[in-house]
C-alpha cells in the first residue's frame, strides 16, 4: 500500500485543508468583514489588501477532551506539608472549574480579535457571492458550455474519412527515399536488359550480373514497400469548449457640463464596480463603453474612465449609439444584452419624446435587464425627492418601470451608497424576480 503525503503549504504556512475549514467555519464573519473593510475604501483597492479582522470567538476547532469532574484519576505530585500517600482529595466546587475561563470585561468583548488574509481571488468571491446578472436566460456562464471541432495536427491512427493523401504521400516518399528504395523505371529497364541477353541464349558474366542486381533490387522493393503503415497521417480534431451562451454589457456614462467632478466620480465608482463584478463572477462577458454629451460614441477603457470630455447634454445620442452596436455585432437571438447608464438627470426638454420612444421600443425590449442610476448631491436630493420634482430623465423613465419589469432605476448620492445600490441591482433575489 502507498501513502502520498501533500506537504504544499500556503504562503503563511498553513496547509490548504485547514484554510478551507477555518474559512468555512467562520463564514458569516469573513463575510461581514469582507462588506465592512469595503466601506469607506476606494472601488479600485478592492482585493488588492486582503487583510480583514474578525472577532476570534467561535474560532476554536471542536474537540473531545475528559470530563476531570468525573471518575477516578491516579497523579503523581510533588512533595507537600498537607497530603500523604492514600488521601482523597474531595471535588473542587462548580464542577471542577478553574479561574482562568474566559469571561467578558465590563467595557469590552473580553476576546482579541483576529486578523485573517485572504487572497485577492477569496476576497472577491465572497465580495460578490451574492450577485449575478439578472434574467440569464440561456445558459450560465460559467459551467455550462457545448464544444466546436477544431484541427489539432495529424495522428497515426483514425478514420478513413479522415485519411490526409498528401501528407501520407510526402511520408512514404521520404522513407524510400532514406532507404533506397528502387523505382519501376530502374527495376523495369533492368529486366529488359536481363531479358535480351536470355533471348540470345547465351550465358555469359555479365548476364549472370544482371540477374543477381535485378534480384537484389526487386528482394529490396519487396522489403520497402511502396506505403508503410508508419507513413499513413490521419487528420487530427480536438473539442474546444465554446459557450452556449454569450452576454454583453452596455455601460452609458454621462459626462457633459451638467455633470460635477463628485458626480462623475460616483458614476465611475459605479462602473468600476460593474466592471470588477463581471470580470470576477463570468468568464465571457462582452464590455461595451459609450460616453455622451450632446454626443456620443463607443469608447475603450481607458477613455471611458479617465477622459476629460464635456459638452452639452442629449441622451438619445447614447441610446441611439447604443442601438447602431447593437445592430452591428450583436444579433438578439445570440447575446444576453445588459446595459447600465449613469446620468445626473438632466436633459434638452426637446430630447424627452425621443428616449422615450427609443427606450422604449428599441432599448429594454431587447435587454434581459437595463439598470439606470442617478448621481445627484446631497442639496438636490433635497430638491428631487418626492414625485412633483423629479429630474427630466427619472420623469422619463418612471413612465417605463410599470410596463418593463427588466428596468431598474436607483439614486446614489454619496460613495457609501455604492455598494449598497449595486447589491440591490444585481442581488440573486431580485435577479429570480426580474
Amino acid at each position: 500500500m502507498m501513502h502520498f503525503i501533500d506537504r504544499r503549504l500556503n504562503p503563511k504556512g498553513k496547509s490548504l485543508p485547514n484554510r478551507q475549514r477555518f474559512m468555512r467555519r467562520a463564514q458569516s464573519q469573513i463575510r461581514k468583514a469582507v462588506k465592512e473593510a469595503v466601506n469607506g475604501g476606494k472601488i479600485t483597492d478592492i482585493g488588492h489588501n486582503g487583510r480583514i479582522t474578525i472577532p476570534s470567538k467561535g474560532l476554536d476547532e471542536p474537540r473531545f477532551k475528559y470530563d476531570f469532574s468525573k471518575g477516578k484519576h491516579d497523579r503523581v505530585l510533588p512533595g507537600n506539608k498537607e497530603f500523604s500517600a492514600g488521601d482523597q482529595i474531595k471535588r473542587p466546587p462548580k464542577g471542577g472549574e478553574g479561574k482562568g475561563g474566559k469571561k467578558a470585561s465590563e467595557d469590552g468583548d473580553g476576546e482579541d480579535s483576529f486578523q485573517f488574509s485572504l487572497s485577492r481571488e477569496e476576497f472577491l468571491e465572497v465580495f460578490f457571492e451574492d450577485l449575478e446578472l439578472p434574467d440569464l436566460i440561456k445558459t450560465s456562464l460559467k459551467e455550462e458550455v457545448e464544444f466546436e471541432k477544431q484541427r489539432a495536427g495529424f495522428v497515426r491512427v483514425g478514420s478513413p474519412s479522415n485519411l490526409d493523401l498528401k501528407r501520407t504521400m510526402r511520408h512514404s516518399l521520404a522513407r524510400r527515399i532514406a532507404m533506397k528504395r528502387p523505382g519501376s523505371d530502374e527495376v523495369d529497364e533492368l529486366r529488359a536488359e536481363v531479358l535480351e541477353l536470355e533471348a540470345r541464349g547465351k550465358k555469359t558474366k555479365k548476364l549472370k550480373t544482371l540477374q543477381e542486381k535485378l534480384e537484389l533490387l526487386e528482394n529490396r522493393r519487396r522489403f520497402v514497400p511502396y506505403i508503410d503503415p508508419l507513413d499513413v497521417r490521419y487528420k487530427s480534431f480536438t473539442k474546444i469548449p465554446k459557450p452556449n451562451t454569450r452576454a454583453v454589457m452596455f455601460c452609458l456614462m454621462d459626462v457633459s457640463g451638467s455633470m460635477s467632478e463628485g458626480m462623475k466620480d460616483l458614476a465611475k465608482r459605479f462602473f468600476m464596480l460593474l466592471h470588477l463584478f463581471l470580470s470576477t463572477q463570468y468568464e465571457r462577458v462582452e464590455l461595451v463603453f459609450i460616453r455622451h454629451t450632446h454626443m456620443a460614441k463607443e469608447v475603450d477603457e481607458e477613455t471611458f474612465f479617465y477622459s476629460r470630455e464635456t459638452g452639452g447634454t442629449i441622451v438619445s445620442s447614447a441610446l441611439e449609439e447604443m442601438q447602431k452596436v447593437l445592430h452591428d455585432r450583436f444579433p438578439l437571438g445570440e447575446w444576453n444584452i445588459y446595459a447600465a447608464q449613469a446620468s445626473d438627470g438632466d436633459n434638452f426638454a426637446s430630447d424627452r419624446e425621443k428616449c422615450l420612444s427609443i427606450m422604449g421600443e428599441a432599448i429594454l425590449p431587447a435587454c434581459q435587464y437595463f439598470a439606470y442610476i442617478e448621481v445627484m448631491d446631497e442639496q438636490e436630493l433635497e430638491i428631487f425627492k418626492d414625485e412633483q420634482n423629479m429630474t427630466d430623465l427619472w420623469r422619463i423613465y418612471s413612465q417605463l418601470t410599470s410596463e418593463f419589469q427588466n428596468f431598474a432605476m436607483r439614486r446614489v448620492v454619496k460613495s457609501n451608497d455604492i455598494f449598497p445600490v449595486f447589491q440591490d441591482l444585481f442581488s440573486k433575489e431580485n435577479a429570480k424576480e426580474a
